[in-house]
């Protein structure tokens, strides 16, 4: 079967997610998040790519970037991919393959759905039972985006966040209020549509892959 390409809009967000193979663990403990995360902020910089949201999940991975160029975060998320698993399999003595397949990815258009793929990866962790609040998981930025608070990691604002209000308070006193309600069922929905078919993330009805014009597939 073809691979489905990916499609690449200049300054356009991509929701990006990176599972285990046959929904293996691929964090066991605090060293496999830390590595992880110094790695992909080495990786990203490398390649030009810039991080507005993550969650690192059990078995999976929820990134939400800005990339470059085309090939950027396809580059960018093979070098990350091969990093990790050498880390991995050498730290746990195993070996052979971590991920399934190639990572998935959905552009994701206008205001509100950047805000709602924000709010579908930071609130992930409470969608699972893990935490009781988004801010009582460690490995998110909400914490961050949220309360400011200083979590390791690089993150970069998007112009959509910074929009919220002018200071920086303000801004995560607006960031909070957006998690007040879960996600409708309808909107988790078309986020996992979108990410299952690479497809653009839209407000109106379900996305289609390719569907805008002045896409560029990027592999």
């Amino acid at each position: 079967m073809a691979r489905r390409p990916r499609y690449f809009l200049k300054d356009q967000s991509h929701h990006v997610i990176v599972r285990g193979n046959n929904r293996m663990p691929i964090f066991t403990c605090e060293a496999d998040h830390l590595f992880f995360l110094l790695s992909l902020e080495e990786v990203f910089q490398k390649h030009g790519i810039v991080t507005h949201a993550f969650v690192l999940m059990g078995n999976h991975v929820h990134l939400l970037v800005t990339a470059a160029d085309p090939q950027s975060l396809p580059r960018a998320m093979k070098s990350l991919g091969c990093r990790y698993v050498h880390y991995f399999n050498r730290g746990h003595e195993r070996t052979g393959t971590l991920w399934e397949g190639r990572y998935r990815s959905a552009l994701v258009d206008t205001a509100r759905y950047f805000f709602t793929c924000m709010r579908y990866i930071e609130w992930n962790p409470v969608r699972s039972h893990i935490v009781a609040r988004p801010e009582d998981y460690r490995w998110s930025s909400y914490r961050a985006n949220a309360m400011g608070s200083d979590i390791g990691v690089t993150l970069t604002p998007h112009q959509t966040y910074l929009a919220l209000a002018r200071t920086a308070a303000a801004r995560q006193s607006a960031y909070r209020r957006l998690f007040r309600r879960p996600l409708a069922q309808e909107e988790l929905q078309a986020i996992r549509h979108a990410t299952d078919r690479t497809g653009v993330l839209r407000s109106g009805r379900h996305p289609a892959p390719g569907s805008d014009p002045g896409t560029t597939p990027m592999d």
